[in-house]
């Protein structure tokens, strides 16, 4: 995981440079402007914006750009230049730009420099206006084109490098939910639910790199051929998220259980167990871009493990630990590409073949 970040990141350096080096060239070279400052800056603004907001980055920046220069050059023939009026003109240049945009961002920063640059320069240098524009027009466009069509992101890498987090934390608190068990030990499984709790950055980042990827391959032909990848990620993240809340939940009521001191049959942990193994299965087949075959068949051993607890006898906190590990695997099956009423419906059926296996086991016995 640290080489794949060292690498994005390298990528991305390598990005900017090779942006602010196109802009250059085409502002300075192509269309003879001898001080073309703004064009490589525009570019390296491009690329440093977040993955997934370069385009929409582009966009508010040529906004405000064309926003600076109208206010600006209307506030100038109307109170000339001079140290008042450059403080009114960007006072009011940003008043506007708020009220226009609703929110703080490039779009107002950008106003608000170029409305600066206007009451300031336009005194001394002449027709500052279209140069400004054609910079960031310039700059923008070479951003975009090195990461449309010279050096793009390969999108699944993104993806890897975000979702690895969250697949090592679940697994290693599911671990922890199950050890807790074992040893009846609440103190563990709430420190697993507080750990599952503080996941919420991690999904963040997760998102993130989803609309990065989508970014990637709307925008770079070259990437176009994980499209379909990318669709199939994007639905099994949603049904990741609900794997961590029913995870949260089991967590929570696992603690309860083992504080009140109910039954706990060994068949629980390991369910558990099984969804920890799911979850490590799934990370593996994600990335070599396998089919789904084993972690579903971990999922339902979960959802088995947790039927023959039930068949077992549980009491009250018990029954809906059993449930959540089922809820559970049910969510994984459909980050699997699973349907939702096959997830539930093949779910179900493992979960009370085992618990009616295990009463009549014990049955026979008795």
């Amino acid at each position: 995981m640290r080489r794949r970040q060292m690498e994005i990141i390298g990528l991305i350096a390598l990005q900017a440079g090779l942006a602010a080096a196109l802009a250059w060239w085409l502002a300075h070279d192509l269309l003879g402007n001898p001080n073309p400052v703004f064009a490589p800056t525009a570019a390296v603004g491009t690329i440093a914006a977040a993955i997934g907001q370069r385009t929409r980055r582009t966009v508010e920046l040529l906004v405000g750009v064309g926003l600076g220069v109208a206010i600006g050059d209307g506030l100038v023939l109307l109170i000339g230049t001079g140290a008042w009026q450059t403080g009114v003109i960007v006072a009011l240049a940003i008043g506007i730009a708020l009220g226009l945009v609703g929110r703080g961002g490039t779009v107002v920063s950008q106003v608000g420099g170029t409305a600066v640059l206007i009451a300031t320069l336009s005194s001394s240098q002449q027709n500052l206006e279209v140069p400004r524009v054609v910079d960031a027009i310039v700059g923008s466009l070479a951003g975009l084109t090195v990461v449309a069509l010279l050096l793009p992101l390969h999108p699944m890498r993104v993806l890897h490098r975000a979702s690895g987090p969250i697949f090592d934390a679940l697994t290693t608190y599911l671990r922890e939910i199950e050890s807790a068990m074992r040893a009846r030990d609440s103190d563990q499984s709430v420190h697993a639910m507080e750990g599952l709790r503080a996941m919420g950055p991690d999904v963040e980042r997760l998102r993130e790199a989803l609309s990065g990827a989508e970014e990637v391959v709307t925008v770079a032909p070259a990437r176009w051929q994980w499209r379909q990848h990318l669709e199939r990620y994007d639905r099994g993240v949603e049904h990741l998220v609900r794997f961590i809340h029913s995870s949260r939940i089991l967590a929570r009521q696992a603690a309860t259980m083992i504080k009140y001191q109910e039954r706990l049959p060994q068949h629980l942990p390991d369910a558990i167990e099984a969804l920890a193994q799911a979850v490590q299965q799934l990370q593996r087949e994600t990335r070599t871009d396998k089919p789904h075959e084993q972690t579903r068949r971990l999922a339902l051993r979960a959802a088995e493990e947790a039927g023959w607890a039930t068949g077992a006898g549980l009491q009250n906190f018990g029954v809906t630990v059993a449930t959540q590990a089922r809820l559970a695997a049910s969510d994984l099956l459909r980050a699997t590409g699973c349907p939702v009423d096959e997830a539930n419906r093949r779910v179900r059926q493992a979960a009370r073949s085992a618990e009616q296996a295990n009463r009549q086991d014990n049955g026979d016995r008795q």
